[in-house]
């Protein structure tokens, strides 16, 4: 297993912190990546370190934190999407220097997280994650928050990817695939289905109905911009939005396009 697929699968969400700030050295580090992100849809994600005692924070599945990371991202077309993937570049990088992190978007007091990262009304503050070295033991809050959503659970390939249209699953075995299969997700739902047709690979969005996060936004896109994230992290391709004419059920929405050389 290459360096880059053995962050993705060992990386996990971590709610218990063992309480030790993050060293000046790695932050720094931190600190320089998170300068060097960008997204495919080039839209601006501004990164906030929040102080967790200076500024009030706090989340009642957390424990041990000391300090959070909010993002910032203009209300425009595709927001949800550049948040996710500049978010989980980030969060990945994170757990290349040993740092934990979890998304949080539902179990946080957002107006004191959007106050304490001076988010302006034509902005969105999506989701924050608490940073630091994960604790040798999990907080009861924690386990059972991980074993409600199956945390450490994905479904089959044949479940997510397909060969040229959604009536033939495809049962691959490739790097990008099995990359994206193992993104984080809201809830765990794995909302991302690819259908592969040559070198292109075309992603989707399957809705999962009734949901809703009630927020201005969709969560699901976010996920997406994740499994995207996950595809380029480890496969090199072009990114493009070209919908193909496949045809697809009223809860699939077509999100983008990767295209690869052979």
């Amino acid at each position: 297993m290459d360096e880059k697929m053995r962050i993705i699968k060992t990386r996990k969400s971590v709610r218990t912190f063992d309480r030790r700030k993050i060293t000046p050295n790695d932050k720094e580090k931190l600190l320089n990546y998170i300068k060097t992100i960008e997204n495919p849809y080039n839209i601006p994600v501004e990164f906030i370190f929040l102080d967790r005692e200076r500024d009030n924070l706090s989340s009642p599945v957390i424990e041990g934190e000391d300090t959070y990371i909010a993002a910032k991202v203009p209300r425009v077309k595709h927001c949800e999407e550049a948040y996710g993937y500049s978010f989980e570049k980030m969060i990945l990088y994170a757990w290349s220097l040993g740092i934990g992190t979890t998304w949080i978007g539902g179990t946080l007091n957002r107006p004191l997280f959007e106050k304490a990262a001076n988010t302006n009304d034509d902005e969105y503050m999506m989701i924050v994650t608490p940073i630091g070295y994960p604790s040798k033991t999990q907080s009861q809050v924690d386990k059972k928050l991980r074993e409600s959503v199956h945390g450490d659970e994905r479904f089959p390939p044949s479940k997510l990817f397909y060969d040229n249209d959604f009536e033939t699953p495809l049962d691959s075995t490739e790097d990008c695939l099995d990359a994206v299969r193992w993104a984080p997700s809201a809830a765990n739902r794995q909302p991302w289905r690819i259908v592969k047709k040559n070198n292109d690979y075309h992603f989707y969005l399957q809705h999962t109905p009734g949901y809703s996060s009630g927020v201005g936004w969709d969560v699901q896109k976010i996920d997406l911009g994740i499994a995207i994230c996950h595809f380029l992290y480890v496969k090199e391709g072009k990114f493009i939005i070209d919908e193909p004419e496949i045809e697809s059920d009223e809860y699939t929405e077509y999100i983008a396009t990767i295209s690869c050389e052979r």
